[in-house]
């Protein structure tokens, strides 16, 4: 399991996933041989190893070193590598395969082709360097780490790793929509896997709390100002309380949100327990995105509660909702008749809103995010029982396991023939 770990000073719901995936494959008896680098090493590396930083993301000789020594003594059956960056490099492909080790990776955000990894700039969705050969809008726009030469850096390295990253054997799709991103970018269909995260089982669900909860970094491309605007639209306490918690750059907005409203509470950042509290304590949990998200984990935990979830249409947010299936537009058509049948006194939808299996999903814009907080909150009790239902069917870590497991026999299957 190979893995750049991001700085423990910055939030990461990628180094989560990764040590709860090395623990959950453990304990279904596999044998797991982490591969892992910090970013929190880099401060104390030694002055040639730091000389040399710039050009780890293309080549990383020391953990090319490393990695065929792994290899070499263990023989493992498959490398599943997550984030290169900075200190491994995409190189570890090759050099697994240059040993004969197949490679899966997870797909956690869009840096095949991205230099940020967001599709995302100056507050806006952006696809500039979609196509190129080589990003040069995100080297105009320092997209990654507002750095001109580090934007430079990145984009070559996407540049010369395009071959690489076709290379792959095989591609797990946290969702629906990272697998149409993978596809675009030239990877056979049958060389991707569509398996979200799971996360630990927090127990039987405590009854619906009441409100809603924000939950997530406070950073543009989450979608706190969506949020607010749309909030600001209902009269102080129609909505019954919003819950923010979390910290970021606009930490500032939701405190001078919750000190203008007696309706909102900014609980700042949380510990696990302060986590699992916020989500019993409300009725529906808000993802409101406005870049492509690929998988918000608060979603996955909102199901695991048994919380419904109000999102924007965006990256994975309706695969995880249950509302990725093409569908009629609300008030029209079949979709129109299902909600006006059996389920008498179900709140007609307002145009733009989607109801999926365990929550809405509507677009990125102000008023259609108003009017689905009124729809969110009259129909939570409702959803409530199929948001528990589809995180055991399809988040549990039992069930995300054995999944992960069958894709590992098919490729050791596979490279032994």
């Amino acid at each position: 399991m190979a893995h750049n770990r991001y700085r423990e000073a910055q939030p990461s719901g990628e180094n989560t996933i990764v040590d709860a995936e090395i623990a959950q494959l453990t304990a279904a008896g596999m044998e797991v041989l982490p591969f892992l680098r910090s970013s929190d090493e880099i401060p104390s590396l030694p002055k040639t190893a730091k000389a040399l930083l710039p050009l780890s993301p293309i080549y990383a000789p020391r953990a090319q070193q490393e990695l065929s020594r792994l290899i070499t003594e263990h023989r493992p059956d498959v490398l599943h590598l997550h984030n290169p960056y900075p200190l491994l490099s995409p190189w570890v492909v090759r050099t697994a395969h240059r040993h004969g080790v197949p490679v899966v990776q997870t797909v956690h955000n869009y840096r095949q082709v991205c230099s940020s990894g967001l599709y995302f700039r100056d507050g806006m969705i952006c696809q500039d360097c979609r196509g190129r050969a080589l990003g040069v809008p995100a080297i105009v726009h320092r997209c990654y780490r507002g750095s001109r030469a580090q934007s430079a850096l990145m984009a070559t390295t996407l540049a010369v790793h395009r071959g690489t990253w076709h290379s792959v054997d095989r591609y797990i799709a946290l969702t629906s929509a990272v697998a149409d991103h993978l596809r675009d970018y030239g990877v056979p269909a049958e060389r991707i896997v569509v398996k979200p995260n799971g996360i630990p089982d927090p127990g039987r669900p405590a009854p619906l709390g009441d409100g809603f909860l924000f939950m997530g970094r406070l950073t543009p491309e989450k979608g706190l100002g969506l949020l607010l605007d749309a909030w600001r639209r209902h009269p102080d306490g129609a909505l019954g309380p919003l819950r923010i918690a979390g910290d970021g750059e606009l930490r500032p907005l939701a405190e001078a949100a919750a000190a203008e409203r007696a309706d909102v509470t900014f609980l700042g950042p949380l510990d696990r327990a302060g986590v699992r509290a916020a989500i019993e304590a409300s009725a529906v949990v808000v993802a409101a995105s406005t870049w492509h998200d690929v998988l918000p984990t608060v979603i996955i935990e909102a199901l695991a509660s048994g919380r419904p979830v109000l999102g924007t249409a965006l990256g994975g947010i309706p695969y995880l909702v249950g509302a990725d299936a093409p569908r009629e537009p609300a008030g029209t058509g079949p979709a129109a008749v299902a909600s006006a049948a059996p389920g008498a006194g179900r709140v007609p939808l307002p145009t733009g809103v989607v109801t999926g299996e365990t929550g809405w999903v509507v677009p990125p814009e102000p008023a259609a995010l108003a009017a689905a907080l009124s729809v969110a909150r009259a129909e939570a009790a409702r959803l409530a029982p199929a948001a528990r239902a589809r995180y055991e069917r399809t988040f549990h870590p039992d069930v995300v396991t054995k999944r992960l497991i069958d894709v590992y026999a098919d490729l050791a299957a596979t490279a032994r023939r």
